[in-house]
């Protein structure tokens, strides 16, 4: 029995397509490693400027807030230039703005430089999700799972890289310097393997390869051009599922350590685990679901997400001793970290433009936003363990919330011009 037929032209979309997807994964890494790499240097950083704990703490609202402009800009520009063309230029000033970060040498010029990283940051998250959102419409298969598998990967090797920068003592500039570099590098490498925005619309949309051929827009990878306004009530449903699996992740990456420590009174060396178990299991959990996103749909992965997100919560915040905490932050992460990558599925399946992306993503500040205030409030006011308490009863939210990502289920028959490319 032979194989598919694979022309000149299903050859070519095949190429692209392949291109296109390492590209963007590409840019997912990246935007892990600058994020991750920033955020690790941020004690070193508030020392080196002498910064109060109420300055820090505006500095580093200041990135979500101006973040979610950018979010709003992207939305803006990307249907006029292609959310490739963007992602281009955003993704590596992203990396030169990071670096700019170590190099203020007073926190009155800290402040601006990290509103450009924040706008820097909205515009590349959004569009680095119009971009996988696109790819996953080409594949038409469950893929942003993955993508965001290598943004997980990226934060894990910003996080190496500061300590590598500690261990050899190479001070802030040295250490971002590191990451910026090799964003930079990174980014200019996978630049040109994403298409070439609106061109590439025109040859989806007449190839019949793309959704364009089904629903008269000009859409595929890079390309966004649908008119059709895009409805609100599903983007704020599963809009509100990323904002809690955002406040969760605020409280796991923001005090899993001073949690584990100083409630649960463990060594140091084993309080930096719960940080690890939570993003270790991230990372398997989305390298995981897509298989499961493609058997079984979207709904069920995150209704059975948000019970294990839940449960990994609720058991951190019962602990009687710092293992057992550990294992709950992992089950944290393991369970939520289907749900960001649907709800950008569930953005695509709802629109072409990028408008809808834009609009998820900036779920994701307000639940970061959100997750500073509740979780250090509750902290405040009552203890730890209520804190983490809290963001259990919110994660059983995502399980009534589970029935909006039905919008995100793959529909589409696999063209016949050309196999997929695994």
């Amino acid at each position: 029995m032979t194989g598919p037929v694979i022309d000149d032209a299903g050859e070519r979309t095949v190429t692209t397509d392949r291109r296109a997807r390492t590209g963007a994964t590409a840019f997912y890494l990246v935007q892990g490693l600058c994020f991750a790499g920033l955020l690790a240097q941020v004690p070193t950083l508030q020392d080196g400027l002498g910064m109060s704990d109420g300055t820090l703490t505006i500095v580093l609202l200041l990135v979500p807030v101006v973040a979610g402009a950018g979010s709003v800009l992207a939305g803006t520009l990307a249907p006029r230039t292609g959310s490739a063309a963007l992602l281009r230029v955003a993704g590596p000033l992203v990396a030169v703005a990071v670096l700019g970060t170590a190099l203020a040498p007073s926190t009155a010029v800290l402040l601006p430089v990290v509103a450009v990283v924040g706008l820097l940051l909205g515009v590349v998250d959004a569009t680095m999700n119009m971009q996988g959102v696109a790819v996953e419409r080409r594949y038409r298969r469950s893929l942003l799972n993955s993508f965001h598998g290598a943004w997980s990967v990226g934060g894990i090797l910003g996080s190496l890289a500061a300590v590598l920068a500690h261990s050899l003592d190479w001070g802030l500039v040295a250490g971002l310097g590191l990451v910026a570099a090799v964003a930079v590098v990174v980014d200019l490498v996978a630049a040109p393997l994403l298409p070439a925005g609106r061109a590439q619309d025109a040859v989806t949309a007449a190839s019949g390869a793309g959704p364009g051929a089904h629903d008269g827009g000009a859409s595929g990878v890079g390309g966004e051009g649908s008119a059709t306004p895009v409805p609100w009530r599903p983007i704020l449903l599963v809009g509100t599922a990323v904002a809690i699996v955002y406040l969760a992740d605020s409280a796991a990456s923001s005090w899993s350590t001073k949690y584990i420590s100083d409630v649960l009174h463990s060594a140091d060396n084993v309080a930096p685990l719960g940080l690890a178990a939570y993003l270790g299991c991230q990372l398997l959990g989305r390298l995981a679901a897509d298989g499961q996103v493609n058997r079984f749909g979207p709904v069920r992965p995150v209704a059975v997400g948000g019970i294990v997100g839940a449960a990994g919560l609720g058991l951190v915040a019962v602990a009687p001793t710092p293992w057992v905490a550990v294992v709950g932050f992992g089950l944290t992460g393991l369970g939520l970290s289907v749900v960001v990558p649907l709800s950008f599925s569930v953005a695509g399946a709802l629109d072409t433009s990028g408008v809808a992306v834009a609009r998820v993503n900036l779920f994701n500040y307000v639940g970061f936003v959100l997750g500073a205030g509740v979780i250090g409030g509750v902290a405040e006011l009552a203890d730890l363990r209520w804190a983490f308490a809290v963001p259990a009863v919110l994660a059983l939210g995502v399980v009534a919330l589970a029935p909006a990502y039905r919008v995100a289920a793959r529909r589409e028959t696999v063209p016949t011009v050309a196999a997929r490319p695994r």
